[in-house]
């Protein structure tokens, strides 16, 4: 597996998406491509998929080694950018409201805070791409407001959902399948990746820094279990943990963003607790989650040890990138042959090569389920995109032997 392999696949997920998503007739990004490959164009516009294909469209555009103009990447980032200003941003209240209709009219207007967080990345992004003040300025406002508004001053850490004027709502639910708690993994790790892109953009904004450096010591303080190095993934809003599942697509994923958080920061002390941390972190996944086919598993469950097999699309691309980080962060080889075992994997059973882009899962035994999305809600070109973007300048990672 070579970096040009990781390129040229990066090309062909963002060609689909550049080519297959945009809504010409009623502007941004259509909602809902299934995974038969039916395009539903009433489908709802989501914004948590609309600010991840602004973040991923930016980073590509960024990169020196794209043509801007031949690649179309720019003018996808900027499509998104307009329609999120437009359409997404509440003008009354601040924030970015959950979903539009089809025609970009307020679908549901909650403040969903792991939303907001994607909506920070993107702006940052785009900022750093196009050197547009008004988006920096944005990000910086909606900074402002989950600051404000989310951040529990008195036990720490970030409630999950507001309403669209800012009071906190009883169904905090980011999904239907998640847990009705106060504060969660999920939405904290993004929140973690908001801030430090956000930094980037803004080096010298000591708030950021702060709120930063407070999200890592949360992850230190809280969520890491010391013992096994999985990361907790629901608490109530005194910290009660909720939870009893180990998502091994998470941890491995935040393995590699505390690191990168750690770095923005650019705290030495701060990197030299976190940097053993997070390859334990790496090394958990490593032994309890990669398949012998080269996989890593979803989850398991902690009171009886069951297992969910199935291949996700995400956990296998936070996969390859945060054994790929391990690796150059310690210079481990099991890491590296872990990484390329994930993405040889990924190329024979993940990637449609027939319908584009990747498919949302596949079982154990090789079995697909067309009937989840291919583009949606949730199915965005952000973690395949990322991995591919990061991966393919290392130009190192090479298939295994044996």
């Amino acid at each position: 597996m070579t970096g040009q392999e990781l390129e040229n696949e990066l090309h062909a997920v963002l060609g689909w998406w550049r080519d297959n998503m945009p809504d010409k007739q009623q502007g941004g990004f259509y909602g809902r491509i299934d995974g038969y490959g039916q395009l539903h164009e009433q489908a709802a516009k989501g914004l948590v998929l609309n600010a991840r294909i602004l973040w991923t469209f930016s980073a590509a555009a960024r990169d020196p080694r794209f043509e801007r103009k031949k690649s179309g990447y720019g003018d996808t980032a900027l499509r998104a950018y307009e329609y999120l200003c437009a359409h997404f941003y509440d003008a009354g209240f601040g924030g970015f409201y959950w979903s539009l209709d089809a025609a970009g009219k307020p679908e549901n207007d909650k403040k969903q805070v792991y939303a907001q967080a994607f909506a920070i990345y993107g702006l940052s992004e785009y900022y750093l791409l196009s050197g547009n003040a008004a988006a920096l300025d944005l990000a910086l406002q909606t900074f402002d407001l989950l600051e404000k508004n989310t951040l529990d001053l008195a036990l720490n850490g970030y409630f999950e959902a507001y309403s669209r004027n800012w009071v906190l709502l009883e169904d905090l639910r980011l999904s239907e399948k998640d847990a009705n708690e106060a504060k969660t993994q999920n939405t904290h790790l993004h929140v973690l990746e908001a801030y430090a892109n956000l930094l980037r953009a803004a080096p010298e904004n000591r708030r950021v820094a702060a709120a930063l450096e407070n999200l890592i010591e949360l992850f230190e303080q809280r969520f890491i279990d010391p013992q096994s190095a999985h990361i907790h993934l629901f608490f109530d809003e005194k910290w009660q943990l909720k939870s009893d599942i180990v998502s091994f697509g998470h941890d491995i994923e935040a393995s590699w963003l505390l690191w990168d958080a750690a770095q923005t920061l650019g705290k030495t002390e701060v990197q030299e607790r976190l940097k053993p941390l997070c390859l334990k972190i790496a090394d958990a996944t490593l032994r309890e989650a990669l398949d012998p086919d080269g996989a890593v598993l979803n989850e398991r469950r902690n009171s009886d040890g069951r297992l969910d097999t199935d291949r996700i699309w995400w956990v296998q691309a936070e996969a390859i990138l945060g054994f790929l980080n391990a690796w150059q962060m310690s210079g481990t080889a099991l890491y590296h042959e872990a990484a390329a075992r994930c993405w040889q994997y990924t190329q024979a059973h993940l990637r449609d090569s027939g319908g584009g882009e990747w498919y949302w899962r596949v079982g154990r035994q090789g079995e697909h389920f067309p009937e989840e999305d291919k583009a949606g809600f949730w199915k965005c070109p952000y973690h395949n995109g990322r991995m591919l973007l990061f991966g393919s300048r290392t130009n190192v990672i090479h298939t295994p032997t044996g």
